[in-house]
C-alpha cells in the first residue's frame, strides 16, 4: 500500500505545470474576451461616474394599505425600468429597497434629466372626459379652451387653434393619417360618465364620499365652486389638485397649453386604466403630411371601453368631445374625437415635434403604476466628484497593497516573490471578470465595491500566510523543503477552505439582506473570495512546488525565508531513514 501512495505523491509533485498552464490559459481567455467585447474597463456606478440617485416611497391609499406588496412593487420596478430605458438612458438601475422604497440610479448621460423627470412622475395615468376647461385666471365661466394642454415638453407646438385630434389609424379624417402600429395608452373613461351631461349630472352619476347630507348635487356644487377658485398658476395649489380622488369620481386638474399658459379642467370619472393599453409610439407620417403623431393600440377589453367612451364623446360639442390624458394630476394632452374609435387602436395627431411625440408616447406606454409614489430623496453626483472618489479608492487600495507587500518582504523574504505573483494573478482575474460582468449582468463598480476589493487583498494574503506558516512548521520539525511543501498542504488547505467559506457566507448573507450600494461591496467580496480559492489551488501551491526544486529555496538560503537555522529547526535535519543492518541468522 505504501508504494502506490508514494507513486501518486510523486506524480502530483512532478506535474505542477499543468495547474499553472490551466490558470494562465484562463487569464488569456478572459483577457481576449474582454478586448473582443469592447469593454476593457469595468462599468462604473453613479457614485464614481456621476449621475442621479432617486429614492421613491410607496404611499398607501386610504383603505388600501395592502396594495403595497411584493407583487405590486416588482411591477412598479419593471414599469420604471421600461420608462427610463424607453428614453434611451443606458445602464439605469431600478431596484426595491425594503418593503416600500424603490431606488432609481440614472447615470449621467443623454436624456438622464428627462428620465429623472418622468421617473418622478409616478402616479397612475387616466383617460378622463373633459367636462369644462378654461385658462386659469381667465373668465369665471367654464368655456372651451382653444389650445392644447399638457406640459411644455409633451404638448405640440403651433397655433392656438391647432388642437390634437384622436382618430382611428388609417381613417379618412383630414387630420388622420395611416401609421405603423403604436404603443400603450394608459387610462380611459368611465362607462357611466355621460360626456354631454352637465357638471351636476356628472357628479350625480358617480359615487361620492360625501353623498350623505346634501347628496350628489351638493358635491357637484362644491366641485364647481372649487373649479371657480382654482388657480393653476400657483405651484402649491397644483400639487394638491386631485388628492384623494378615486378614478370613479369627477375631479379637477391642471395642465399647460401650447402658449405656456396654465389651463384648469373639470374632468369626469375614468373608465380605462393602464392595463387596458397594449402599446403607444411616436410615428413620423410623411405620406399625408401629418408630421409626428402618436399611435395607440389597446387590449381587447380596452378597445371596447375606448370605443364606448369615444362614441359618447363624438356626439358632443367642444370641450365635451375631448378626453384628457392625466398623469400625476397633470393633463399632458387633451385630444378631441369626431367619431367612435372602434378599431382597437387610435392616433393622436396635431402639431407635434419629435421630442413632444416621443415624450407623450413614452408616458402612455409606461405611465400606469400599480402604486402611488412620492420622491423621498434625490442625490446627484457630478462626474468630477465621482472621479475624485475613484481616485481616492484606488489610492487606498494601492496603499493597502503596498503595506501587504512590505510585510511579506520583511517577514517571508524570498517567499514574498510567490505571494506577489499570486496577488497579481488574483488582480488580473478580478479585473477581467468585472469588466465582462458589466455588459453581461449590468454589474457596476461603485465605491463600496472598491472597498470590497481592498478588503479582499487581506483575505488573499491571509491564505498565503497560512500555507507558508504550515511549510515553515514542517521545516522546524526537521524535514527538508520538498517533503515539507507536500505535508503542509493538506493542513493548510483545510484552514484556507474554512476561512474562505466563512468569508463567502458573510458576503452572501450581506448581498441577500441588503440593497443598493452595499450589495456592490458584498458582491465584490464574494467574488474575490472565490478567486482566492482558485489562485491558491491552481497557482500558489503549484508555484511553490516548483520553487522547492530550486537550490535557492531547497538549500534554505538565508534570504529565502526558509532557512532552517533562522526557523529554529530541530538538529539534525530529518532525511530518508537508513535501512536497518541485516542480521546474520547463522551467527545468531
Amino acid at each position: 500500500m505504501a508504494t502506490p501512495k508514494k507513486g501518486r505523491s510523486a506524480s502530483a509533485q512532478s506535474k505542477p505545470g499543468r495547474s499553472l498552464a490551466l490558470i494562465l490559459i484562463a487569464i488569456a481567455a478572459l483577457t481576449g474576451g474582454m478586448f473582443a467585447s469592447g469593454h476593457t474597463t469595468p462599468r462604473l456606478g453613479i457614485d464614481l461616474a456621476g449621475g442621479t440617485s432617486i429614492t421613491l416611497e410607496a404611499v398607501p391609499e386610504a383603505g388600501n394599505e395592502a396594495a403595497i406588496n411584493k407583487t405590486n412593487m416588482d411591477t412598479a420596478v419593471s414599469i420604471m425600468e421600461r420608462r427610463v430605458n424607453g428614453l434611451g438612458v443606458s445602464e439605469a438601475e431600478v431596484q426595491t429597497q425594503g418593503r416600500d422604497n424603490i431606488i432609481v440610479n440614472i447615470p449621467k448621460g443623454t436624456n438622464s434629466e428627462q428620465a429623472r423627470k418622468q421617473v418622478g412622475t409616478t402616479a397612475k395615468l387616466y383617460f378622463r372626459p373633459v367636462i369644462a376647461t378654461e385658462v386659469s385666471g381667465g373668465p369665471g365661466a367654464a368655456s372651451p379652451s382653444p389650445s392644447p394642454t399638457g406640459s411644455p415638453s409633451d404638448r405640440p407646438s403651433g397655433k392656438a387653434t391647432d388642437k390634437p385630434e384622436a382618430t382611428d389609424k388609417g381613417s379618412a379624417s383630414p387630420s388622420a393619417s395611416p401609421t405603423t402600429q403604436g404603443r400603450a395608452v394608459t387610462d380611459a373613461l368611465k362607462a357611466d360618465a355621460t360626456p354631454s351631461a352637465s357638471v351636476s349630472d356628472k357628479a350625480k352619476a358617480s359615487p361620492s364620499p360625501s353623498a350623505s347630507g346634501g347628496g350628489a348635487a351638493d358635491d357637484a356644487s362644491k366641485l364647481q365652486e372649487q373649479y371657480a377658485k382654482l388657480d393653476c398658476t400657483n405651484a402649491q395649489t397644483r400639487s394638491k389638485v386631485g388628492d384623494g380622488v378615486k378614478a370613479s369620481q369627477p375631479t379637477l386638474a391642471c395642465g399647460k397649453n401650447s402658449q405656456g399658459q396654465w389651463q384648469k379642467y373639470i374632468l369626469g370619472p375614468a373608465e380605462v386604466d393602464g392595463t387596458d393599453v397594449d402599446k403607444a409610439q411616436a410615428v413620423l407620417n410623411t405620406q399625408s403630411g401629418a408630421g409626428w403623431t402618436v399611435t395607440m393600440d389597446f387590449t381587447d377589453a380596452g378597445g371596447k371601453k375606448f370605443a364606448d367612451i369615444t362614441g359618447k364623446l363624438a356626439k358632443n360639442q367642444s370641450p365635451q368631445n375631448q378626453f384628457a390624458i392625466v398623469l400625476d394630476g397633470d393633463v399632458v394632452s387633451d385630444p378631441y374625437v369626431r367619431q367612435a374609435l372602434t378599431g382597437g387602436n387610435a392616433e393622436i395627431s396635431g402639431n407635434f415635434n419629435q421630442q413632444s411625440a416621443q415624450d407623450l408616447a413614452n408616458m402612455l406606454s409606461y405611465g400606469a403604476l400599480p402604486l402611488t409614489f412620492r420622491e423621498d430623496s434625490v442625490s446627484t453626483v457630478t462626474a468630477a466628484l465621482g472621479g475624485d472618489q475613484l481616485k481616492a479608492g484606488l489610492i487606498a487600495g494601492a496603499i493597502g497593497l503596498a503595506l501587504v507587500v512590505i510585510y511579506l518582504l520583511l517577514y517571508y523574504r524570498g517567499l514574498a516573490f510567490i505571494a506577489i505573483l499570486s496577488l497579481l494573478v488574483s488582480a488580473a482575474l478580478t479585473y477581467t471578470i468585472m469588466a465582462l460582468l458589466g455588459p453581461t449582468i449590468n454589474f457596476a463598480l461603485n465605491l463600496p465595491a472598491v472597498c470590497g476589493a481592498i478588503v479582499a487583498i487581506g483575505i488573499t494574503a491571509d491564505s498565503f500566510i497560512v500555507y507558508f506558516e504550515r511549510v515553515r512548521d514542517e521545516i522546524r520539525e526537521g524535514r527538508t523543503l520538498r517533503p515539507a511543501v507536500e505535508r503542509a498542504w493538506p493542513r493548510a488547505r483545510r484552514t484556507i477552505l474554512v476561512s474562505d467559506f466563512v468569508s463567502f457566507l458573510a458576503a452572501a448573507v450581506l448581498f441577500i439582506v441588503t440593497v443598493g450600494k452595499v450589495q456592490g461591496f458584498a458582491f465584490t467580496l464574494g467574488l474575490t473570495t472565490l478567486l482566492d480559492v482558485v489562485v491558491v489551488f491552481l497557482f500558489t501551491k503549484p508555484l511553490l512546488t516548483l520553487m522547492a526544486r530550486r537550490p535557492f529555496f531547497a538549500n534554505g538560503h538565508k534570504w529565502s525565508g526558509l532557512d532552517p537555522k533562522s526557523l529554529g529547526a530541530k538538529p539534525p535535519l530529518r532525511r530518508t531513514r537508513r535501512p536497518a543492518a541485516p542480521v546474520d541468522t547463522k551467527e545468531a
